[in-house]
């Protein structure tokens, strides 16, 4: 059994701690009008942020960061089956807390609500990572012993969220689901493949709903509609250009005055650009450049396979799902609807992405 060789990377964890601290402080500033006119309270995000987000999220961070990294490996399969009942709970009456058609949240004892899928993100590569640890090379390029085991679990969990659906966090779990396999040494036709029926699937998707076909069709053509279906883009957009280099200065934001939608949420990046100007949102991109880079160091000292896969995977997730929102803010993919990790409100999606991060704190400690 591997033994911890040293202390956890300090730098990681200051990397965390700058983004995390940005975050709070574009969070107050963004979302004070809409809490204000919705809920009588400038702070109102910015308090559920920090009570049902950052304070959990520490504590998981601090709690995970002890746990051997092993423990996750035992208990691999378990956290299969428990990444499968959070998927159906979103269906039962009485749990499931959604809005419309969609089915994305519970509700605990009507005191508050999380997002399965968030907590599925890790759970899911858990399970990932332990079962490709459990394969060689060879097996893992088999196509009966890796390709469809692999497909089959994959599928199955990509399924339950079309069901409710959150097609967004399905695209990031796909997305980091094929990163681990790859480098796990799956050969990359299986990669280009599976990509490709990704693509075959999802045009299915947007083709089944007309909002999504709506999206699709403005992400090509932004200026159709723009009071219409192209309304958030155009808006997004409008804050993004009005920045210029510098912005126009922290609190001084216009389109964060109900003219932008979602603005606590997937547009938070617009709101940075309008206020921090180009630079400022540039080095928000660097600043996820630099946990890219560290998490590569982490994995490359990784003790074992399934360290270096775990540690991977949870660095594809947060640099995927960041760009994805980023994208669809400056009109480069359609709007998905996925939140910016460490800086959009969300209390479920900030407090499992800590603990993720504490997974890695741990392995760190015991790096080759």
């Amino acid at each position: 059994m591997n033994r911890p060789s040293g202390t956890i990377d300090y730098l990681f964890l200051l990397i965390i701690g700058v983004i995390i601290l940005f975050g709070l402080v574009m969070l107050l500033s963004a979302t004070a009008p809409n809490g204000y006119s919705e809920f009588g309270d400038s702070y109102y995000f910015i308090k559920h942020q920090i009570i049902f987000g950052l304070i959990p999220g520490i504590g998981a961070l601090l709690v995970f960061s002890r746990i051997p990294y092993t423990f996750w490996h035992k208990y691999a399969w378990n956290f299969l089956i428990f990444s499968i009942i959070l998927l159906v709970l979103v269906f039962i009456p009485g749990l499931a807390a959604g809005i419309g058609s969609a089915h994305s949240w519970i509700s605990i004892g009507g005191l508050f609500s999380l997002q399965p899928s968030e907590i599925v993100k890790l759970t899911f590569l858990f399970y990932l990572a332990a079962w490709l640890a459990g394969r060689d090379k060879q097996s893992v390029r088999d196509v009966h012993s890796g390709f469809l085991p692999f497909v089959l679990v994959l599928g199955a969990i990509t399924l339950l969220m079309i069901l409710q659906p959150d097609v967004g966090t399905m695209s990031i779990i796909g997305a980091m689901a094929l990163v681990v396999y790859f480098v796990a040494g799956a050969p990359i036709a299986y990669i280009s493949g599976l990509i490709m029926a990704g693509i075959a699937a999802l045009t299915l998707l947007i083709t089944a709903a007309p909002y999504r076909a709506a999206r699709f069709t403005t992400f090509l053509h932004p200026e159709l509609d723009p009071q219409g279906i192209g309304y958030h883009i155009n808006q997004a957009l409008l804050a993004i250009g009005s920045g210029g280099f510098f912005g126009l200065g922290y609190g001084h934001s216009r389109q964060k005055f109900q003219y932008l939608p979602e603005v606590a949420g997937d547009s938070i990046f617009a709101v940075v650009s309008e206020e921090m100007g180009f630079i400022i949102a540039t080095m928000t991109i660097v600043l996820f450049l630099i946990f890219l880079w560290r998490i590569l160091e982490i994995a490359k000292h990784a003790p074992d396979p399934f360290a270096k896969y775990v540690v991977v995977g949870i660095g594809a997730w947060i640099v995927i799902q960041a760009f994805v929102n980023i994208g669809s803010m400056v009109a480069l993919m359609p709007i998905t609807g996925v939140p910016l990790p460490f800086i959009s409100y969300g209390g479920t999606s900030l407090a499992i992405s800590l603990a993720a991060m504490g997974v890695i704190l741990n392995i760190s400690r015991y790096r080759k």
